[in-house]
């Protein structure tokens, strides 16, 4: 009995399923600012006005998302879209007529995005976006941070750690890597506020960058207590909402307990975007050497949590205001 070929099963597929990562993908498709980002990073793109023709900005955008959604590498997006027509689709390659970006192209677009400090605007023309659709940040906001693990291991080219990260200490244990430090909005748990530091600096120094200066009320945990002063500073109208601690040499303090309780199902809504950032996209250990990268990596990565903890709502708002037989 003679062998089917690859080719030929291919031929006489009869069964097909949508995959959960192609619902993903037609979901956030759907509801992308498509037409802000590009124009966001259009005036510094390449014409190809000498040298070769560059690739379409809207595939080198796509495929940067691509990147930030599966966490993956230069050289991993590169053989992810060449063995996976799902990805092409979305990100608009026809294998017909052009091969996929190489690595080193994927490279310097992101290397342009972190020149031009794009990524960070990214978040900002998100939040704009949001807005439009109803979706706004409002006078509360959230504040937190994050440890994201570094490589501590020095069998590298430069027999060294990352200069730029460091290690802290959280309960028992040391972790090496940098803290990415976020301001939410109390209601929606839009993140319109992100600073990235070596894992070392306290959460508390970052604190007045994290709030917009509109706030009447400002939430954290106890590590920020007894920073009434700045949030002042920062936010005159706000109230400091951040949780005390309650165990005293008196004893454990009852009413600071249940005010610490009712307050933390404001905070919850924080841990909304390091979830999706973490659990959802992959986003677990530092991609780059250096903080700047990061950084840039981090702000793209907020600016399409948001839109992804919101997406149904987007669709939703999206079939209101499509025309009657359009």
């Amino acid at each position: 009995m003679r062998q089917m070929t690859l080719a030929h099963q291919a031929d006489f597929q009869r069964y097909s399923k949508k995959t959960r990562r192609e619902q993903f993908l037609e979901e956030m498709d759907a509801v992308m600012p498509w037409a802000e980002l590009l124009a966001l990073v259009a005036p510094y793109y390449s014409k190809g006005e000498t040298g070769r023709k560059p690739v379409g900005l809207a595939i080198m955008l796509r495929v940067y998302f691509l990147q930030q959604w599966f966490a993956l590498s230069d050289p991993g997006v590169e053989d992810a879209l060449y063995e996976s027509p799902v990805l092409r689709r979305f990100a608009g390659i026809d294998l017909g007529h052009a091969p996929v970006p190489d690595e080193t192209t994927i490279l310097n677009f992101r290397h342009l995005l972190e020149a031009h400090e794009l990524c960070g605007q990214m978040l900002d023309a998100v939040n704009v976006y949001l807005a439009g659709k109803g979706i706004r940040i409002t006078t509360g906001t959230i504040v937190d941070a994050t440890i994201i693990h570094a490589p501590s291991s020095t069998r590298n080219e430069s027999r060294q750690r990352d200069p730029e990260m460091h290690q802290t200490k959280k309960g028992n244990q040391w972790y090496f890597g940098m803290k990415a430090h976020i301001g939410v909005d109390s209601k929606e748990g839009i993140v319109h506020s992100v600073c990235s530091t070596a894992a070392s600096v306290s959460d508390v120094h970052m604190l007045p960058d994290l709030l917009h200066g509109d706030e009447t009320k400002v939430w954290g945990d106890a590590g920020y207590q007894g920073q009434t002063e700045v949030i002042h500073q920062a936010a005159p109208g706000a109230q400091d909402m951040t949780s005390r601690r309650v165990k005293t040499k008196a004893g454990v303090d009852e009413a600071e307990k249940r005010r610490n309780r009712t307050e933390a199902r404001v905070r919850a809504k924080v841990e909304w975007p390091f979830r999706i950032l973490k659990r959802v996209f992959g986003f677990t250990k530092v991609p780059y050497r250096g903080l700047r990268k990061n950084h840039e990596w981090l702000c793209a990565g907020f600016a399409l949590a948001n839109i992804y903890q919101h997406r149904r709502r987007l669709a939703k708002v999206t079939l209101r205001t499509v025309p009657v037989g359009a």
